[in-house]
């Protein structure tokens, strides 16, 4: 049994830092779609209109696809000034405790997210720029992003470390 739930992270940690990888790679069509559009402008050229929404996609899926990775390293906002005050017991209860309403947080907007991708394909939903987009490859963005910032949090409410370090300003 052991062996599985040790595959069963390795899996994860696998799709979360591949996910990761992906936002890293949207940054990165981001800043040159960014600097070819305004290229287009400074010559004279209207930029294409796909350019346009492809940023948008990115940044939508950048946003989504990194966000359990930033959970993962807490690289997501949070305040430590009030954490760090605490004596260590307290703080520990603290953390757990805001880490667990983290979870039903996202497991909510998961399901909410589930949802949501659901209607879209019932409805053969798209959306219509500057080309045929289906939406649900959009919104599963939701679900999927969610449903492992929540298994992330969870990590932080019941495992051996804490979210809450302790040592606000260490790490600015």
């Amino acid at each position: 049994m052991r062996a599985v739930w040790a595959l069963m992270r390795r899996g994860h940690d696998l799709v979360v830092t591949a996910m990761a990888v992906v936002a890293g790679l949207a940054l990165v069509w981001l800043m040159v779609a960014i600097v070819w559009s305004v290229g287009m402008r400074n010559l004279g050229m209207q930029p294409h209109a796909w350019l346009f929404t492809s940023t948008e996609y990115g940044v939508f899926y950048m946003t989504m696809l990194g966000a359990p990775w930033l959970v993962r390293r807490r690289g997501h906002v949070h305040i430590e000034l009030v954490t760090a005050t605490l004596p260590d017991g307290v703080r520990a209860l603290v953390s757990r405790a805001v880490a667990a309403g983290c979870v039903v947080v996202c497991g909510y907007l998961a399901w909410r997210g589930y949802l949501l991708v659901q209607t879209n394909i019932a409805r053969m939903d798209f959306d219509v720029r500057a080309y045929f987009y289906p939406r649900w490859l959009l919104t599963i963005a939701f679900p999927v992003s969610f449903g492992l910032m929540a298994v992330e949090f969870a990590r932080f409410a019941v495992g051996r470390e804490l979210m809450h370090t302790g040592q606000a300003g260490i790490h600015e």
